[in-house]
């Protein structure tokens, strides 16, 4: 039996709805295939999306149109927005969701999505043909033909959960790994390695004694992920936070032999900045206490998540240390905690497409690539669907147009260029900190940076064009009359505002740089400013804030880019780069940066290197090229 799809995506957690919505929107035939429909959407962990850079991930696949963000407003039981106090290019919205909710969301989304069809089966081959992946073949021998395909696999890859002693096959609880893809990717010479991830237990809300533990209220008003839709709907809850204590700590260093990643039954790294509780049990020794967010997981369940305490403990162990901690003295657990260890691929073998360099046609997404977290893998998926719509679309895949997103440009495009340039050690997160140029890079400018590339790449869909259409109208005028408008510092001190003598006339924008100056005291002097929304207000107000900044930013980021986007032949012999050490061309060889800025990036490769290569392409040694967003796949 003989099926045929543009593009196939396997796997139907974050990565793979993104990824089929996205190449669906694109206009070509697409099928998600999944061992079961009803886990379309599941939220594996923590039922939560968003926080520090994750949030701004969420922003950047919502402004290329991604279901995310929409899936998220409608389960969103707690809205907080991180770091609120500080400025907004360091801002992190986070929203506790309905595990429920978010799941029918996503599946009522995807359900009814133009040319998209959902497909339940368990894939467990890749059909290749002439060195290029055409296709998948299920377990039950039916072979589906697609021109590219996309791999979500995330936890599944000859997935083991580990509790103590314990182990026990599988790509999460209650569903079997996937075995026979792992050993597809083996049998490729795809360079493979093991990560590993982990959750607690599940504790009965209707047993903890929620009079100790601290209440953590959500945010007042609230603020849509999704610039489309009617924003946050269902009803607003609040956490509480708990912390362990010295006798907890002791139980568990009592029993840290028995924990599955102390005992040697794990090899996988696990990830640095999500720590199990023995980890920050063992390297944290002088804290007497650490904090565990208490987490409804959802409106109609009595499920709580306990954040901050994960585990590969057995399940008698989990019974003493949990019980020890502050309101969980009677708990009764509903499910224990557990590590899971997966298979992933090395992401340096990937273009900046995702597309596999090893074999065309294949794209990977999410965990695979050695990533932790859902919105991570949100914006992977996101950018593999698209790329792999544009390669079933082109006539010759070689000169096939791509869509790629510069590390100035969003971080997705961080997330993407640190992946393909320094691989994945351990499980990778995102974080403000790993942007350069953050300051351009806020959540609250997304669909200024990214919508009008969308459009122009085809994946966004008519709703969110004409929105951001409108929107950017609204912007222009309001910023066209901000920087026309000005007074001169008497005519300020006339309405009874504060500022220097100096007689410089000044513009309402830089007016509202000013920090004592606020666009209310302002419309004394322009009383239109009371009639402009006020998301188009505040977007202003950020604009003012951060103008002299951006001037600087804007100039570092031309000078970096006219050596940083200098194209390397895949095909460049680095033994002919003098000056360069045997360790250094083994990297570069290894990873085969697609550019100058990439091959920087690579650990291990110095600046002194970089001068070196970037002399050796300069002279003329070979064919010269400037990157202009588009990525060399196939």
């Amino acid at each position: 039996m003989l099926q045929a799809y543009d593009v196939i995506v396997v796997g139907g957690g974050h990565a793979g709805c993104e990824a089929a919505a996205a190449s669906a929107r694109m206009g070509v035939r697409t099928a998600l295939v999944t061992h079961k429909l009803d886990t379309i959407g599941v939220m594996s962990c923590n039922p939560a999306i968003g926080g520090l850079g994750k949030g701004h991930l969420v922003k950047e696949i919502d402004a290329l149109d991604g279901v995310m963000a929409r899936a998220t407003d409608a389960s969103c039981i707690q809205f907080r927005m991180l770091n609120a106090s500080k400025g907004p290019a360091v801002r992190g919205p986070r929203a506790q969701t309905d595990r429920a909710l978010y799941r029918q969301a996503m599946q009522d989304i995807l359900g009814d999505y133009p040319n998209l069809t959902l497909v339940e089966a368990a894939v467990e081959d890749l059909i290749v043909e002439d060195g290029i992946c055409g296709g998948v073949i299920t377990q039950a021998g039916v072979h589906i033909k697609a021109k590219a395909v996309v791999l979500t696999t995330g936890t599944f890859l000859r997935g083991m959960i580990h509790r103590g002693e314990e182990k026990i096959p599988a790509g999460r609880v209650g569903e079997g790994p996937a075995v026979g893809l792992a050993l597809t990717l083996e049998k490729l010479a795809f360079p493979l390695g093991r990560l590993k991830t982990g959750t607690p237990a599940r504790l009965s809300g209707k047993t903890i004694d929620w009079s100790v533990c601290e209440a953590q209220p959500g945010d007042e008003p609230l603020r849509a992920f999704s610039d489309l839709g009617p924003g946050i709907t269902p009803k607003q809850i609040p956490c509480h936070i708990t912390y362990t204590n010295e006798i907890t700590h002791q139980i568990i260093a009592d029993n840290i032999h028995r924990s599955a990643m102390y005992s040697g039954n794990i090899t996988g790294i696990g990830p640095r900045y999500c720590p199990s509780i023995e980890d920050k049990v063992t390297r944290f020794a002088d804290k007497s206490r650490h904090q565990v967010f208490l987490e409804p997981e959802g409106l109609d369940t009595d499920i709580v998540y306990p954040n901050g305490i994960s585990t590969s403990l057995p399940v008698e162990v989990q019974d003493q240390y949990i019980r020890s901690i502050a309101g969980l003295e009677n708990v009764e657990i509903q499910e224990y905690g557990y590590a899971i260890e997966y298979d992933y691929v090395d992401p340096r073998s990937l273009n900046a497409t995702l597309e596999s360099k090893l074999l065309p046609g294949l794209f990977l997404a999410g965990q695979i690539n050695g990533t932790t977290g859902y919105e991570e893998a949100g914006a992977q998926g996101l950018m593999a669907g698209i790329n792999g719509a544009l390669l079933a679309q082109a006539e010759n895949p070689v000169s096939r147009e791509t869509f790629v997103l510069d590390r100035s440009e969003a971080y997705i495009g961080v997330l993407i260029d640190d992946l393909i340039s320094r691989g994945a050690p351990e499980p990778y997160r995102m974080f403000t900190s790993r942007a350069e140029y953050r300051l351009k890079l806020r959540a609250d400018n997304a669909d200024q940076r990214l919508t009008q590339r969308g459009i122009e790449a085809g994946c966004i869909g008519d709703e969110r064009a004409m929105h951001w259409f409108a929107r950017s109208e609204k912007l222009n005028i309001a910023r066209s009359f901000v920087h026309s408008q000005k007074a001169t510092p008497a005519e300020i001190v006339k309405a009874g505002l504060s500022v220097n003598q100096d007689g410089v006339r000044r513009s309402i924008s830089e007016l509202l740089a000013f920090p004592h100056l606020s666009w209310e005291q302002l419309q004394v002097l322009w009383p239109t400013l009371a009639e402009y929304e006020e998301s188009i207000r505040e977007q202003i107000e950020i604009d003012a804030l951060y103008a002299g900044y951006m001037k600087r930013h804007e100039a570092d980021i031309e000078a970096f880019k006219k050596d940083e986007a200098l194209v390397l032949p895949i095909d460049l012999d680095y033994a002919l780069v003098g000056a360069l050490s045997y360790e250094v061309r083994q990297k570069l060889s290894l990873a085969r940066p697609a550019t100058l800025g990439a091959a920087s990036r690579i650990p291990g490769v110095t600046p002194a290197a970089i001068i070196a290569l970037l002399r050796y392409v300069k002279k003329g040694s070979v064919t010269v090229e400037v990157a202009k967003g588009q990525a060399y796949g196939g």
